[in-house]
């Protein structure tokens, strides 16, 4: 994934992206990913990314071996992940913001703890990477 335009995130990905570490579903979902998250929001300059929401599938999904269409074959389990990501991150397809904003908004929003809950269904929460990654963000200085 290159380019300089706005990442089309699910609302799901976003703290799948805070908490990636270099795992994946298949070798092009991790290669693609890490050029996401490594090579633009983690990147200098990456809290400045413009990322626009949507309700199907988005940059992340693009060589997701689940992926059907603009669909998922856990389409149930992603709408529901998705669902609870956009009430408590107040988004809604068509929404734009930068990837700092997003942080801030997981700070003030997902307090440190609650994934088991938010994510529940996900089959990467019980590693606890995102976890360890959102009590890490809500050690940095707002």
């Amino acid at each position: 994934m290159t380019g300089a335009g706005p990442l089309r995130y699910r609302p799901h990905h976003f703290l799948c992206s805070l908490g990636f570490q270099g795992k994946g579903y298949s070798e092009t979902f991790t290669a693609n990913m890490s050029a996401i998250v490594m090579g633009r929001l983690r990147a200098p300059g990456g809290d400045e990314t413009l990322i626009e929401v949507t309700g199907t599938a988005d940059a992340i999904c693009a060589p997701c071996p689940k992926r059907q269409g603009e669909g998922c074959e856990a389409g149930g389990k992603i709408a529901r992940l998705d669902a609870a990501h956009a009430y408590v991150l107040n988004l809604a397809p068509g929404d734009r913001l930068t990837w700092g904003e997003a942080k801030a908004r997981i700070r003030a929003s997902v307090p440190a703890g609650s994934l088991r809950q938010l994510c529940a269904g996900c089959e990467w929460e019980p590693l606890g990477l995102c976890e360890a990654a959102l009590a890490a963000l809500h050690a940095e200085e707002g």
